[in-house]
Order: C-alpha cells, then structure tokens, then sequence
C-alpha cells in the first residue's frame, strides 16, 4: 500500500538536484537572466573602481604643488568617485527590475505544479496526508525559491567575481603576498563557513519538522472547534501545541547558539586576514614601495571585500535553508501519482449511459478485502440502490465508479469503455455525486452550488435550488446567495449543506448521477420534498443510490444488498421483501423506527433513535 507520506524529502534528493529541478522554470527567462548579469558586473566594476580612484585621489593631494592642481584633479576625481558610486547604486537597481518577472514567475509556476499535482494524487495521499503540514511546506518552499534565486544570482556570483578582480588588481600592483594573504583568507572563510553550515543544518531540519507539526495541530485543532467545546478539552489542545512548540524551541535554540559560534569563527577569520593585510601595507608604505594612496586603497578594498563577504556567510546559510525548505515541497513532486490518464487514453464517450460492474475485486491492502467478485449492471435511464452494513463497501463503490482508487481486479465500464482506459477528467465530467459527507467551501451559498458549474448564470443557480427545495430559505437569509457558510460549511445545519450539495450537482447536470446516502442529514419533511426533487432530476440519468433509509429505495429498479464486500441479495423491493432475508430485517427495524418516531411526535415526547443502518 503507497500512502503518500511527505514527512521527510526523499533520501536521493540532494542540492544539486534540487537546483536542477529549479532551472528549466529560470532558464524560459534566459534573456532577462543574462542582462541581470550584465548590470550585475556593471554594477561590481563600478564598485571595484572605487577603490581606485579613492586612491588617486589620495595620491594627487599628497603630491600636487599647486593650488590650481590641488583644486583641478581632485575634483576631477572627485566627480568619478561620486559616478562610480551612483552607477553602482544604478546598476543594482537595474538589475534587480530586470530580474524580478523571471524570478517570480519561475516561484508561481513552482508553486502553481505542486498545487496541481497534489490534487492529481490519489485519495489514497489525501486521507493519510496532514493539511496543515504540507500547506507550511509549500509555503516555505515557494518563498525560498526567490530567496535562493536572490542568493546565488545576486550574491554569491558577484562576491566571486569580485574577489577574483581584487586579487587580480593587488597581484598586479603589488607584492604576491597581498593577494595570497587574500586568497588564503577567503578560502579558509569559505571552508569554515561551509563545515559549520552542514553541521547545523540538521537544527534547521528539526525546525521546519517541528513548525509543520506545530502548524498541523493547530489547523486541526481549530478545524474541530466544536468538538473541542463539546468536550471542553481547550486545555488539552493547548497542550498539544504547546508540546510541538516545545520541540520548534529546542531546535530553534541549537540553530542561534550555532548561528552565534558560526558568525564569531567568521569574524576572527576575517579580522586576522584583514590586519595582516594592513600591517602588509603600512610596512610598504613605511619604506616607500607604496604611496598612501595605495595603503588607503587597499583598505577600501579590503574593506569593500570583506562587508560582502562577511554577509556571505549569511547568504550561504541561508541559500542551505532555502534548498532544505524546497526539497520538502519539491519532495510532493515526486509523490506517485497513482491514479492517471494512460497514455493511449480517450476522451469518454457517453451515449447510452449504461453502467456496468464486472467480477469487480477491491482492497485497500493486500490482506483485507473490501470488495469481492461485484459484478452488477445499471441500464441507461435506470435507478440502482445498495444497501446494507456499515462497513460493506457500499461507498467504496462509489468511489471506484470515480476512479479515485483503481480495481484490484475485474472493470468497470461506462458504454462497454474501461475507464482505466479513459481519461479522467472525461470521466468526472460524466459523473455527478450527493455525497454523505458535505463539506463547503469558506465562501458564500452561490459560490458554492455554482461550483457544479462555475460558468453557470444567476437564473441556472436558482433554479437549481428551488429543484433542492433551498432557494426559499436563501432568500429569507439577509445577505440571500451572498451569504458565507464558514469553515467546511459550519455555519449551516446539516440538512441545509446537504441541500446545497444537492443544488450543485443538479446544476452540473451529469449523465450519470451517484447518490451517496443523499438526504440523511435531512428531517422527514424536507426527505420527502427532496426525494421528488432528485426523483426529477434522475429521471433521465443513470443513478447509483447508497441507501441507508430503505424507505427512499423502494422504487429503484434494482436494489443490491451488500454484507462483507459480496451481493447477498437483489431484486426489487418487493421481491426482496417476500424473500425474508437480511433485506426485509433492515425494513422491518427501520419500519419499528418509524412507527415510534410518529408516536413520540403525537404525544410530543423525545424517542431514542436508533440507527439500523450506516453508511459503508
């Protein structure tokens, strides 16, 4: 059994590959990407030459005689120095508006692909997945890719290009020593910096697990409010959270207390490079091999080197963060798919509506059957119920109808087409469910029956409610359609949800409609104003009924008594009734129900209620 499980990045993931997946979505803005770069070495050479005309700047006051010349070349200079500083500036700026379009762009295409994915996955991800998690994961995700773009393109590159172009300048000008002493530094900032980020990393890890568990139980827990309340377990909860918050705490501690041995290896490293270098050169000015133009600038060079290598650090850090965030969101893509369109796949043809199972085999694992050898047919036009316990496999039914899982064994046709073999959006198209379950969107009442079609007009969603017998109670709301049902729909009973999920699949108008315990959130008035309502609605489809009231089956033309995943009985109501099985036992219990719930009615006293029968 796959279960989808996204808790850890796959192991064969690694940061190079998780570059490599980031490409091809930057390397479509190849053109903005290479004048980036162009302003980008623009702005470090105009950077570079500060330095220098710093320099001659110093050098022309030290020796000019003149008060013309005093005047004349320094502010000559002095004019340079302040355009290189401005085209520095410039530059950056440029680069960065250049850059922008590709590096969002590639971050909502990203983000855009994981989103789809996770609804091409199977159920099967989806019911053993924690929302909360894998939302925070693409979150972090989606935000670091432009922070690594930011990172490697505008950062990393440019403090590379720049220390080679300084240690070209004080080789060239200098003694050797300079730009070894320079070299050595820098290389051994750079290994520091790398062996300490590796090591911590893992603190990192711990954060983002603890954050996504910490998160996970929050939206869960605020999901589920009323059943927090009904138990009055708020302490509880909080206990909870608190308990994940404890686990982010600790490791969010290690990663500061190895951030602050990280940042003090750093600046030792650099201070003791930094004033060899100046001790270097006070030397050679002190016997006259260089001129105090040449001591202040190779200060500034140092000093111009060293702030962005000192942020570099941060910026490797950071670029380690980013990948490990991203693996974690880059690790959905490559969750299977399971549940896909073959490549030979066609669109699904419906002409007759005929629905057919055949020897159907189902298991959710390998050693626990659901389903064994079904095989039943429902003719164009016609009404199919099922029936029978909790447990049986009566939704299951529905749910391979849709494809979410796939047959363990026999098929499953739609007009003599396997739907393996069709694609799957031609087939949920076809298809149209009341489901048991209703859930809502956190939006309003229109949107939500809109849903079925959400190219539909205002005159189309309303009569699609008056058909769900809904609309006069919209209309007696103050706000009407445009009133908000809340989170999962809770601020509507659940006789009005199921309504709603009523309205939207008869506004979706399938060919082929499933009815999955379709009125069982709804009182017996509003059941039998519904029952004529889906009545009309399924009269010219082909309907699978998932019945727990076996009052709203008996004009089905075939009615199928599931018990362990095997068809024990068929045949019509009454038939099935003359033949005193398990079928006329549920009806004779669930008729008892009835009579007692009329009594209590009468005399206005509460009855128990008993439920018989539950949906499988």
């Amino acid at each position: 059994m796959r279960t989808g499980r996204t808790e850890l990045p796959s192991k064969n993931r690694n940061d190079w590959k998780t570059i490599r997946t980031l490409f091809p979505y930057l390397w479509e803005y190849q053109a903005r990407i290479w004048l980036a770069l162009l302003f980008l070495s623009l702005a470090k050479l105009a950077n570079i030459g500060v330095p220098v005309a710093l320099k001659l700047i110093v050098d022309s006051l030290e020796v000019s005689e003149s008060t013309a010349q005093l005047i004349t070349v320094p502010l000559f200079l002095l004019i340079a120095y302040g355009l290189l500083r401005f085209s520095t500036s410039l530059f950056q700026e440029l680069r960065n508006a250049v850059f922008a379009k590709a590096s969002q762009r590639s971050t909502r295409k990203i983000a855009l692909k994981v989103f789809r994915h996770l609804h091409e996955l199977a159920l099967r991800f989806h019911l053993d997945r924690q929302t909360g998690g894998v939302s925070r994961d693409i979150e972090r995700g989606s935000r670091s890719i432009t922070q690594l773009l930011h990172f490697l393109i505008f950062s990393i590159l440019p403090t590379a290009f720049e220390i080679l172009v300084v240690c070209a300048i004080l080789l060239v000008n200098f003694d050797i020593w300079f730009s070894v002493v320079t070299v050595i530094t820098v290389g051994l900032y750079f290994f520091y910096t790398y062996k300490v980020t590796e090591w911590r990393i893992k603190f990192r890890v711990q954060m983002n697990t603890a954050d996504s568990k910490a998160n996970t139980t929050a939206i869960d827990s605020l999901i589920n409010y009323e059943t927090v309340k009904y138990f009055g377990n708020e302490e509880y909860e909080a206990q909870r959270y608190d308990k994940q918050m404890k686990n982010w705490e600790r490791a969010s501690i290690k990663s500061q207390v190895s951030l602050a041995l990280l940042n003090i290896g750093q600046g030792v490293i650099i201070g003791i490079g930094l004033t060899i270098l100046m001790i270097m050169a006070a030397s050679g000015v002190a016997t006259g091999t260089m001129t105090l133009g040449d001591f202040v600038m190779v200060n500034a060079f140092l000093i111009q080197l060293y702030i962005p290598l000192n942020f570099l650090g941060t910026i490797f850090r950071e670029v380690k963060h980013s990948l490990t965030d991203m693996e974690k969101m880059f690790s959905l893509l490559e969750v299977d798919a399971e549940i896909e369109d073959k490549p030979s796949a066609a669109p699904l043809t419906v002409t007759q509506r005929h629905v057919a199972f055949d020897q159907v085999k189902f298991h959710y694992q390998p050693d626990r059957a659901i389903l064994h050898d079904i095989s039943f047919e429902i003719p164009a036009g016609h009404k199919v119920a099922v029936v029978g316990s909790s447990g049986a496999g009566k939704s299951t039914l529905a749910r391979l109808l849709f494809r979410f899982y796939d047959v363990t064994g026999g098929t499953i046709t739609i007009d003599g087409q396997d739907i393996r073999e069709v694609t799957l959006e031609s087939l949920r198209v076809a298809i149209g469910i009341v489901p048991q379950d209703t859930v809502l969107f956190n939006d309003t009442i229109e949107y939500n029956i809109r849903y079925g079609k959400p190219d539909a007009d205002q005159a189309k969603i309303q009569r699609a409610a008056r058909l769900a017998n809904l609309h006069d109670f919209i209309a007696a709301l103050p706000q009407g359609y445009g009133t908000r049902v809340g989170e999962r729909g809770l601020k509507l009973s659940g006789g009005e949800k199921q309504r709603i999920a009523i309205a939207r699949t008869i506004l979706k108008d399938p060919p082929i409609l499933i009815l999955d315990e379709a009125t069982s959130q709804l009182d017996s008035k509003s059941e039998q104003a519904i029952q004529s309502a889906l009545k009309e609605v399924a009269a010219n489809r082909t309907t699978l009924v998932i019945a727990h009231r076996l009052s709203t089956v008996i004009d089905a033309d075939q009615i199928l008594v599931l018990e362990h995943g095997r068809i024990t009985e068929h045949g019509k109501h009454r038939e099935l009734l003359e033949a005193k099985g398990h079928y006329a036992e549920m009806w004779a219990l669930q008729q008892e129900q009835r009579e007692l719930e009329k009594e209590a009615e009468e005399i206005g006293e509460p009855v128990e209620i008993r439920v018989v029968e539950k949906a499988g």
